[in-house]
């Protein structure tokens, strides 16, 4: 297993697609990097990274208001003695959230046959989804944050409704919690959101 030699410390920095872990020796990288990660991933990875560093070129202004609130702007949040410090979202946060907001607005991905565009592999197809609707997934490791993620694009669906003519986004959500620890954070982050 390879870790680029400049793979970045922080959890907050940004992770190019060029640095990322993949399943296999440093070596192999330049020759099996796109075979060896799940289908979609690279090339998807690739762009989103070009996006970001253009400025979110394409996006609505409704998602480019938001992505430069949450992840270009200093937020302080207060600690259990009253001070405040400074808060930053994950990268991996960060480019979780980006990706959908990219796929929905920018390359308007709005089944599985516009998602499969990004298959690199040639391993998936359109049989292998029974419906119809969008499915954007998102893999993150434990403890990467997936609920801020969750949150933060639930509150994009709903501000994209709210402002965007034409706006396919929700405004109403169902959240089904597996477990009452899943259920406790959703309900922290919501607490943080109002």
């Amino acid at each position: 297993m390879a870790l680029h030699p400049e793979f970045p410390k922080s959890p907050f920095a940004e992770l190019l697609p060029e640095q990322r872990w993949f399943p296999a020796a440093e070596e192999l990288r330049s020759t099996a990097y796109e075979k060896l990660l799940p289908p979609l991933v690279a090339k998807i990875r690739s762009e989103v990274s070009a996006w970001r560093a253009a400025g979110y070129a394409g996006a609505s202004d409704t998602s480019r208001a938001l992505l430069n609130w949450w992840f270009g702007t200093e937020h302080l949040a207060e600690q259990a003695d009253g001070t405040l410090s400074p808060f930053r979202y994950y990268f991996a946060q960060r480019e979780a959230v980006e990706t959908v907001i990219w796929l929905h607005d920018v390359r308007k991905v709005r089944d599985k046959f516009d998602l499969l565009r990004f298959d690199a592999s040639g391993a998936v197809s359109t049989n292998m989804f029974d419906e119809d609707w969008p499915r954007y997934v998102v893999k993150m490791a434990t403890g990467a944050g997936k609920t801020k993620v969750l949150s933060l694009l639930i509150a994009w669906s709903f501000f994209h409704k709210l402002y965007e003519t034409d706006s396919t986004l929700a405004r109403n959500f169902l959240l089904i919690a597996p477990n009452i620890i899943v259920l406790d954070r959703r309900r922290e982050s919501d607490r943080h959101l109002r």
